[in-house]
């Protein structure tokens, strides 16, 4: 949607270089995963620089002496940085918190005065089932509560407000992923289950709706013309082509998971009234072209 919003503002038409730009930003969202994981790493090492802080205090305090590091030897973590592909994927990415350095700094500050910490630090339990928790915490009350580190995310990732939902569910298959005590056994969340599947959806999806812009722009423009065309949304247009493209060519995808997907989408980017106006014309579209024999589903796609 996104990437076809661009391609509709533009002067450049050429399909290639929306189709690279389109597999980039999701490139980014695994790329931003990875920043994620290596925060929550970073956060863990961070124990070391702080214990050495407190130790070297000039009258350090009883608490300061048995500050311990146990969160730096956490399961969780010790699985992820054995983890080849997470390593790997670190170097790709040239990933380095460096580039903010109070970022992790104020997740531990945050992090150390809290009971789930206090609370972690007195555990004996140090299974990886247990020692999740801690880190769980910190992902979802510190780092995706906190305004500087949305900030931070925001600056190096411009899809971020978007795709953070995306996130949110790999990090929470991860957790669910490194539920073994043996580190060679606990996988890295995948961005999507079939990768090459859905990068030919994608792809499809964005070259069906370009090569017949025009056509399915004369669809639409049947079905609303009692509206002037400056009052329809650029946005509920293009959803409207997408879902178009999707009842045409692809035979496997029932028609009405097609509509209900673009209605949900103009909830969520368009105008309040978007997704009734949507609907209605949709449901108009698929009604001629139904009569006409242009949709043919099969498979997975003759469910209602």
């Amino acid at each position: 949607m996104q990437t076809l919003y661009a391609y509709n503002l533009s002067e450049d038409k050429q399909a290639k270089n929306y189709e690279k730009a389109l597999l980039k930003n999701v490139e980014e969202v695994n790329e931003m995963y990875i920043w994620t994981l290596n925060l929550l790493d970073e956060v863990a090492e961070f124990v070391l620089i702080d214990a050495e802080g407190r130790a070297n205090k000039w009258l350090p305090t009883d608490k300061d002496k048995s500050l311990t590091t146990k969160l730096n030897t956490n399961a969780f973590i010790e699985s992820l940085r054995q983890n080849r592909e997470y390593v790997d994927l670190v170097k790709k990415y040239k990933v380095d918190w460096g580039f903010d350095p109070e970022i992790v700094r104020l997740v531990f500050a945050q992090l150390k005065n809290t009971e789930q910490y206090a609370a972690y630090i007195m555990d004996e339990d140090r299974s990886i089932g247990a020692e999740k928790d801690i880190i769980k915490f910190i992902f979802k009350k510190i780092i995706l509560k906190t305004p500087e580190i949305e900030q931070a995310f925001e600056q190096r990732f411009i899809n971020w407000p978007v795709d953070k939902e995306v996130l949110q569910a790999m990090i929470a298959k991860t957790f669910k992923n490194f539920s073994s005590e043996n580190p060679a056994q606990n996988k890295l969340a995948d961005l999507t289950p079939n990768w090459d599947e859905d990068r030919l959806f994608i792809e499809d999806l964005l070259h069906y709706t370009i090569r017949n812009n025009s056509e399915y722009h004369d669809l639409i423009a049947v079905k609303t013309k009692n509206w002037e065309a400056d009052r329809i949304a650029l946005l509920d247009t293009i959803l409207m082509k997408m879902a178009i493209a999707e009842l045409i060519n692809f035979p496997t995808i029932p028609v009405k998971v097609t509509i209900n997907e673009y209605i949900e989408l103009s909830k969520e980017f368009s105008s309040l009234k978007s997704n009734s106006f949507i609907n209605g014309i949709l449901d108009k579209i698929f009604a001629d072209l139904n009569d006409q024999g242009r949709i043919q589903k099969e498979g997975r796609g003759l469910k209602s």
